[in-house]
């Protein structure tokens, strides 16, 4: 099945889903599970993502987290979040997994940053992280967190997904449910406002000096 038809389906799951959940029992689980199967390849792609990009020590000891690991609880967290909340469309599906996968990864962060251990953890460069370096920022890394965090939603989503959790295009433009176009011109207005509000954190180039008269 291709991905444009899986996008289809989805959109159709979320269709069927009432907007009110609340007359007795919970008819809609059977559609919360099917759309869950449906989606599961997508959600599996982004947990890999989201983990080896940017959580890659909790995938080495003590933690020792894959992405089946992280899936089984995103779809935990998922089912129960659905029963709750029903979203309209693909995108905001995949922004509620977002959420969910970014919970889960920071909580299981801070809890291994509070736990004593013996052997430092160390990041990919091999620089020792402890709870001090993954809290703490510079100023100038704060204020390119606050910039991102400004951005209109459309554009954030498709700034962190690519260049943030290191998506393609094409990956973006599947888990979002839009065009390849689409995401390139969203992307391109969120580094353009990016580079607007942090103008003053770019190099600049020295200008070469002007040649004397008759050289």
């Amino acid at each position: 099945m291709d991905e444009s038809s899986t996008t289809v389906i989805i959109q159709q799951y979320l269709d069927a889903l009432p907007e009110d959940d609340h007359a007795g029992g919970n008819p809609t689980e059977p559609i919360i599970r099917e759309l869950l199967e449906r989606a599961v390849g997508r959600l599996h792609l982004l947990c890999a993502r989201f983990l080896h990009k940017g959580y890659p020590r909790l995938t080495r000891p003590p933690v020792n987290l894959d992405s089946d690991e992280l899936l089984g609880g995103v779809v935990a967290g998922l089912l129960a979040a659905l029963k709750k909340t029903h979203p309209p469309t693909v995108r905001r599906f995949f922004a509620l997994a977002n959420q969910h996968i970014r919970w889960q990864l920071n909580d299981l962060a801070r809890r291994v940053d509070e736990r004593p251990v013996t052997v430092p953890l160390t990041d990919v460069d091999g620089m020792v992280v402890t709870s001090s370096t993954v809290a703490d920022l510079s100023p100038h890394g704060q204020r390119i967190l606050e910039a991102i965090e400004g951005l209109p939603e459309e554009e954030r989503e498709i700034f962190e997904l690519v260049g943030i959790q290191g998506l393609t295009h094409i990956e973006t433009a599947m888990v979002v449910g839009v065009s390849s176009k689409t995401v390139q011109r969203r992307l391109n207005r969120a580094r353009l406002r990016l580079a607007e509000r942090l103008i003053d954190l770019c190099p600049t180039t020295p200008t070469e000096p002007s040649s004397p008269a008759g050289e």
